[in-house]
């Protein structure tokens, strides 16, 4: 696209270690015309995870942090369930019942829900914290072919400042 578009930047979390025109962090705004989106932070499918939302906050675009009636899978590099729980009810949940919500992809080809119905109906999320947890590390999925050789894993799942 950038050979097509002249002009065009890419963007992408501070914390993803991939290339980018625009590294962003929590709170940051990407501006088009007159409307704009806002970074916030939503780590623990992996560090560099980000949902923007839009400024009038009535649509979010939630990566793989928020899917639909579930959730990224937290045993990737730098992956924690706890820092996913903590993401998704502080920087998603906040937002206001009828803000549509826009995942990276689905994989029953739904392409929008609310974070209202997220909320109530998200078969993982509407679990404590504790239940949360014990969900993501027991659920036994295939492991990724190419995970070794992609980054060092994290071995240390801690809290800060989620």
């Amino acid at each position: 696209m950038k050979k097509r578009l002249v002009g065009l930047k890419s963007a992408i979390s501070k914390f993803s270690g991939a290339s980018a025109d625009i590294y962003l962090l929590d709170g940051d705004k990407i501006t088009f015309g007159k409307h704009f989106l806002t970074a916030r932070e939503t780590p623990g499918h992996t560090d560099g995870c980000m949902t923007l939302v839009s400024g009038d906050q009535s649509m979010a675009f939630t990566g793989d942090a928020l899917l639909i009636r579930g959730c990224g899978r937290t045993d990737f590099q730098q992956g924690c369930p706890k820092k996913l729980y903590h993401s998704v009810h502080q920087k998603i949940f906040t937002l206001p019942d009828q803000c549509l919500v826009y995942p990276a992809h689905d994989y029953l080809g739904q392409t929008v829900s609310t974070v209202g119905e997220e909320r109530q109906f998200n078969r993982r999320l509407t679990k404590s914290l504790e239940e949360f947890v014990d969900i993501m590390n027991n659920l036994n999925l295939k492991k990724p072919a190419k995970i070794d050789i992609a980054v060092p894993a994290n071995l240390v799942c801690g809290i800060h400042e989620v």
